[in-house]
């Protein structure tokens, strides 16, 4: 479905992990010719991420970077476009929307925001270095890398708690590391943790850094005690950060329809709060978190913006 006016596009598509390269590939073999623009993180949280076993097709495992990258060839092939750069504000009370960009402009008949969260981070220089060799921001997907070592999950509520008692499965010690001797855990998951055995904590502590960079892998973290000022050095094989995520959905603030964390709202499948636009991915999943229901959520976000797309042309 070639645009008639090839100033607008058909579809116009916010990020470039899971969730929008396959909401990309759908569109494309639709004949949909839609646009896909990288965002800040190019390839999503799998960009920064080393193997990976539970994406289905890839019995001995896929590199998370070979396999955006591979996504993001397929999505070419059918006819996807790729524009560098990320929104940085957009108009959305007319069709068709506005996206502005960095340096150019994109209009759209139709949108879909896929431009994931983005995991918090400590700010330290050896946990960026570090992530993918031992440092994780996902339990789920990195946990069974590390059966019977030691792991230090950073963080002092839900998230922390679910990833800890979860790593447990695997390690031969979870050590809880929070800067506060409260926790902002719900009751039911902090008594969870604490019932455990493998499971100890440490609080009120701060993570000085990780080691050691200069070896490649994590064997350690630098700890210094709030209250004392006392600096500690636990030997760990692994780092898990469990201190939340944050949406990349600012641009959308008094826009679309979102929760108190800024994950988008969506009824009736995909669909966000302003008529023609999708959202898909970790902007409206706070639960789950994974490559496979980010890319299943953009099959889906696809398959509703093509209705969508259809049913205006068919009243034009």
């Amino acid at each position: 479905m070639n645009s008639p006016n090839p100033e607008i596009e058909n579809v116009v598509i916010l990020g470039s992990g899971c969730a929008g390269l396959t909401a990309a590939i759908y569109m494309a073999r639709a004949d949909l010719l839609p646009v896909l623009v990288d965002g800040y993180e190019p390839g999503g949280q799998l960009s920064l991420t080393t193997m990976v076993e539970n994406f289905p097709g890839f019995p001995e495992g896929v590199m998370g970077p070979e396999l955006i990258d591979r996504m993001r060839q397929q999505a070419e092939r059918f006819g996807t476009r790729f524009v560098e750069g990320a929104a940085k504000s957009v108009d959305l009370s007319k069709r068709p929307f506005t996206i502005e960009l960095q340096e150019r402009r994109l209009q759209a008949r139709a949108l879909v925001v896929a431009a994931g969260a983005s995991a918090r981070m400590l700010g330290l220089e050896s946990e960026r270095k570090l992530i993918g060799h031992g440092v994780s921001t996902c339990a789920t997907c990195d946990g069974s890398f590390f059966r019977n070592q030691e792991i230090a999950v950073i963080g002092g509520g839900d998230s922390a708690m679910e990833e800890a008692t979860f790593l447990t499965k695997f390690a031969s010690r979870v050590t809880i590391v929070h800067r506060r001797n409260e926790f902002r855990a719900t009751k039911i998951m902090l008594d969870r943790a604490q019932a455990n055995p493998k499971i100890r904590f440490l609080t009120p502590y701060l993570v000085e850094d990780i080691l050691d960079v200069s070896k490649g892998v994590v064997e350690a973290i630098r700890l210094r005690q709030v209250e004392t000022g006392a600096i500690e050095t636990i030997a760990v094989n692994g780092v898990f950060l469990g201190i939340g995520h944050d949406p990349n959905t600012k641009v959308f603030q008094g826009i679309l329809d979102m929760d108190g964390d800024g994950y988008l709202r969506t009824s009736n499948g995909t669909h966000a709060s302003v008529e023609g636009v999708f959202v898909a991915g970790d902007v409206a999943d706070r639960v789950y978190k994974q490559a496979i229901t980010a890319a299943g959520s953009g099959c889906m976000a696809a398959l509703d913006a093509e209705k969508f797309l259809a049913e205006q042309k068919h009243k034009s």
